[in-house]
């Protein structure tokens, strides 16, 4: 089946948010810090008052008055030793200080977007210059400049997982120990929508409508309320289409408080729209982690124990998921897909002078996967161990399923030397050898790198899912859910789901993502939940629909309950039948509808895992480096709609190599300012970057849920990553080259391999 999105997005009908407008709506603009790290003197907007056509100056003052608390962020356990996440307050406009390059400052309101722009320029402010911490080590390095009064050392959390004491005795008694750093630099989420927000205001009711991107709509309500204070039921939200998320539409921004506080205090809708240069300063960004892994494996390769040391950079302040990813999300799958039966793991996390960190394409198991594959490839060769024998030596077995960690994480289903196989045959390892030889005619650098990789997937917030279905005249239906897309395909597969269950054809079936009922509850999209929590609802929902039809088809067949047969779309009675559509026209009437129907379940996580192989060809004059092939077999569970999760695969294997080759925030270590700035300091993946992609499912279907499917979203990046990297490495090794951190852009190549050959 087609998308039924693509028609629309592909030809210029997608309702983005800047595309909303609402009648007598104001434009507002954000002053933004042109520094890291200063105190606010003084700020005069007395002359950008007096402008033509401003309404209004904001200032963190007038948030103060407001009431408004700080915004919210997830980490609600403890750490070492008990001690509690430092967790300074983070404004929605600065107050007194400012900590990062584009922090707001003061939001200006006036009549159009053009005179906002002019007028904002008049606003007088003086800044005493503080020094900045542009990184994790200048933060925590004695006489580092402190970020937050209350918090010394810039230090926010330390936290642990695993049995430490276990791990150091593995590590006495192991005949091979080997040690790696890896760096997930910092990345900018970049989707191609930038962030905007019309928010109005009803005096009468006090409500709130608000049109803005998101992932979901009960988490946006839910930090919307949490730090204007009002109720949720008087926050509607409002959003078609998203022109992309990655985790960083998660979370509620500070403009779109700001916003709600004008649309309040002026008695208009107030409309702002951000620039591509505002988003890549103040966008939510990811990564920006440090792990320092340890393997402890004994004479024959079996794995003994691992053990992590990381480093988390968490900006100017503790934003939305971003303490999260660097604990919990870190921690969850630190052993991978290997028999470990020792592991611990601390990681620090510190503030600096840069964009806060939060959700970005896999939050944090990427990066924990990535480091585990590179750590096991890394003492394979040091210690001269076949790098897939000592993967097949140490997998957990299909037999041992469900598997409990020794951090007490529960793997629920998986086949990891089936999916390894599969892959091998299907990438031709065994014909590397021929492949290499033919570069090395052609004066290239070629290598081949493995990624079996595990994730975890299906994690939310809320307690359950809720659907709905309401039907019309016509016995058509209207499926509502609070997830929402922003390019997954919700149109498609939602509908197709239920119809499968209803055995009736897709067309009479229609997905909206503004359900109508703000009580419904669920987790959005994040963490690849999006089929296998609202996807398994709605499956829910379409059993639900034909039992509670049962009672109304029986009534007008004129036979008992236990008398009927449904089949096909149809309930049948002997020779007699009535089919489920026309029974739901024939119901029509008054609303509600007696069919409308509301379904719920809780499922839990589950752990979606794979195998990519990837060849890199290195050109040593240039530093150039091609993905000469890649292929990704992937156990998913069971796939509903292949075309799309042949989308989310290409689009996270993509996404994982621009970190490879490409993407990194850099920030100046003197100042703190943000360096990659744009699209012209920012390198993107483009369509050459990979040419060609072999997709295959190798589907273990999951018990937890009731699709038996694992999620897709964020596998594409968990295996591109590692697969990748010790591709690139492997193509270098023969020069003596046994570890490099990305992104691996042609000047690192080329200073790499020349500096290789002079040694």
């Amino acid at each position: 089946m087609s998308r039924r999105e693509d028609h629309r997005l592909t030809t210029g009908h997608g309702r983005y948010t800047a595309d909303s407008s609402l009648p007598g709506q104001l434009h507002a603009v954000f002053l933004r810090a042109d520094r890291a790290h200063a105190e606010i003197a003084r700020l005069d907007a007395t002359r950008a008052l007096a402008y033509p056509g401003v309404k209004a100056v904001f200032t963190g003052d007038d948030i103060r008055a407001a009431g408004f608390k700080s915004l919210p962020n997830v980490v609600n356990f403890t750490g070492k030793d008990g001690q509690a996440m430092a967790k300074p307050l983070h404004p929605v406009l600065a107050l007194g200080r400012v900590r990062f390059v584009g922090e707001a400052v003061a939001m200006l309101v006036a009549e159009t977007e053009a005179i906002a722009e002019d007028a904002r320029d008049l606003i007088d402010v003086e800044y005493r210059d503080l020094p900045a911490a542009a990184t994790f080590d200048a933060a925590v390095a004695a006489g580092a400049p402190q970020l937050h009064a209350d918090i010394p050392g810039n230090l926010a959390f330390e936290y642990e997982s695993g049995d430490a004491e276990a791990v150091a005795a593995a590590f006495g008694h192991a005949k091979y120990v080997s040690k790696l750093t890896v760096e997930s630099q910092r990345l900018v989420g970049n989707p191609l929508e930038p962030r905007a927000c019309l928010a109005s205001f009803d005096a009468g009711s006090g409500k709130y409508t608000l049109h803005l991107p998101l992932q979901g709509i009960g988490g946006m309500r839910g930090q919307l309320a949490a730090v204007t204070g009002v109720d949720k039921g008087k926050l509607d939200i409002v959003t078609q289409d998203v022109g992309g998320s990655f985790g960083v539409r998660g979370a509620a921004y500070p403009e779109y408080f700001a916003i709600m506080l004008a649309a309040q205090k002026l008695a208009r809708p107030v409309k702002w729209v951000g620039t591509r240069s505002e988003m890549f300063m103040t966008d939510f960004q990811g990564r920006a982690l440090s792990l320092t892994g340890e393997l402890a494996l004994d004479a024959n390769g079996t794995m003994l124990a691992i053990r992590f040391d990381n480093r988390a950079d968490l900006g100017a302040y503790a934003a939305a998921f971003g303490p999260y990813i660097a604990t919990k999300n870190l921690t969850i799958t630190m052993g991978g897909v290997y028999r470990i039966p020792a592991m611990y793991t601390r990681t620090r996390l510190a503030y600096t002078n840069a964009t806060p960190v939060s959700a970005y394409r896999g939050a944090g198991r990427p990066d924990v996967a990535y480091a585990i594959e590179r750590l096991v490839d890394f003492a394979a060769h040091e210690h001269r161990f076949d790098p897939l024998e000592l993967r097949r030596r140490n997998f957990i077995a299909r037999s041992a399923m469900p598997y409990t960690t020794p951090n007490g994480t529960v793997y629920d289903s998986g086949d990891f030397s089936a999916v390894m196989k599969d892959a091998l045959k299907r990438a031709d390892w065994y014909g590397f050898a021929a492949r290499r030889a033919q570069s090395e005619l052609a004066g290239k650098l070629r290598g081949i790198g493995i990624a079996t990789y595990l994730e975890a997937g299906g994690g939310g917030s809320a307690p359950k899912d809720q659907v709905a279905a309401k039907f019309d005249r016509d016995g058509q239906i209207t499926l509502y859910a609070v997830t929402h897309s922003s390019g997954q395909g919700h149109e498609t597969v939602f509908p197709e789901i239920v119809a499968e269950a209803l055995g009736i054809d897709t067309a009479h079936i229609r997905f909206h993502p503004r359900p109508p009922d703000a009580t419904l509850m669920g987790s959005g999209t994040g963490g690849s939940r999006g089929v296998l929590g609202t996807g398994s609802a709605f499956r829910v929902l379409g059993q639900s629909l034909i039992e509670r039809a049962r009672a109304h088809a029986a009534a007008q067949l004129k036979v008992g309950e236990n008398e009927l047969r449904y089949s096909e779309g149809t309930f049948h009675a002997g020779n007699r039948s009535l089919g489920f559509l026309e029974l739901a026209r024939s119901l029509a009437g008054p609303e509600p509808h007696p069919l409308d129907t509301v379904a719920e379940g809780s499922f839990g996580a589950t752990f979606p895992n794979g195998c990519h192989v990837a060849e890199v060809e290195i050109d040593p004059e240039t530093g150039r480096a091609v993905i000469a092939s890649y292929t990704a077999v992937d156990d998913l569970g069971n796939v509903i709609n292949p075309v799309l999760v042949e989308g989310q695969v290409h689009g996270g294997v993509v996404q994982g190599a621009g970190q490879v080759f490409g993407e990194h925030a850099i920030y100046d270590e003197a100042t703190a300012q943000l360096l990659s700035g744009s699209f012209q300091d920012y390198a993107m993946p483009r369509a050459t970057l990979l040419r060609d992609i072999a997709v295959h499912d190798h589907p273990v279907p999951t018990p937890t849920n009731a699709l038996g499917a694992k999620g897709v979203g964020e596998s594409g990046c968990s295996g591109s990553l590692p697969a990748l990297v010790n591709a690139t490495i492997d193509a270098l090794r023969p020069l003596g080259i046994t570890h490099l951190d990305m992104p691996f852009t042609p000047s690192k190549l080329w200073h790499a391999i020349r500096d290789a050959r002079a040694h």
